[in-house]
């Protein structure tokens, strides 16, 4: 992946971090949905035409692929384009993490 790339992408929305999260190992859409809102505790819930429009538009770009296709349900994957950028975005939100903890421990500011 490119810098040209990475700066189109980052930062990711929510939901697309979300989607690539969930996509470390093969999931189809509704595995997605549920997976997204379990691990944010009910606070990200994908609506159907998000989560599709989000797929579309990854798989289109080869950060994401289809695993398998079994009746019309595909399961995807991530790339290893899709696990760079993943990567990418979790040590920009560390950063972040790491800045404003680093402010608030010191009292820097106020």
């Amino acid at each position: 992946m490119n810098d040209k790339m990475l700066k189109k992408y980052l930062p990711l929305s929510e939901a697309t971090f979300y989607t690539l999260l969930s996509l470390t190992k093969p999931m189809h859409g509704y595995a997605i949905m549920q997976f997204v809102e379990n691990l944010s505790g009910g606070a990200v819930k994908l609506g159907a035409g998000t989560l599709y429009g989000i797929l579309g538009k990854l798989e289109k770009e080869e950060i994401i692929e289809i695993y398998a296709e079994v009746d019309r349900k595909k399961s995807y994957i991530l790339t290893e384009n899709g696990r760079y950028l993943l990567e990418k975005e979790l040590a920009r939100l560390n950063r972040l993490v790491s800045n404003a903890n680093s402010v608030l421990a010191k009292g820097v500011g106020f």
